[in-house]
């Protein structure tokens, strides 16, 4: 995934950030979440890479019979 289409506006975020008693600013709420979609990027590609581990030692376990 690479959050190409990002699914929270500033305007949404600003809002929500105000709700909990956070001010910022278009240009804060861009760092923050410019910094957001980072962190969910890095999370998903360790996501994948630690299936596909777990995929090759499925794989490696099944066909142990053969050595």
């Amino acid at each position: 995934m690479d959050f190409i289409d990002r699914k929270v506006s500033g305007s949404k975020a600003i809002a929500l950030l105000a709700k909990n008693g956070i001010e910022v600013d278009d240009e804060e709420v861009a760092v923050i979440l410019s910094f957001l979609y980072l962190i969910a990027k890095i999370h998903n590609r360790k996501m994948v890479l630690e299936d596909i581990e777990i995929g090759k030692e499925k794989s490696n376990k099944s066909n142990s019979y053969l050595a």
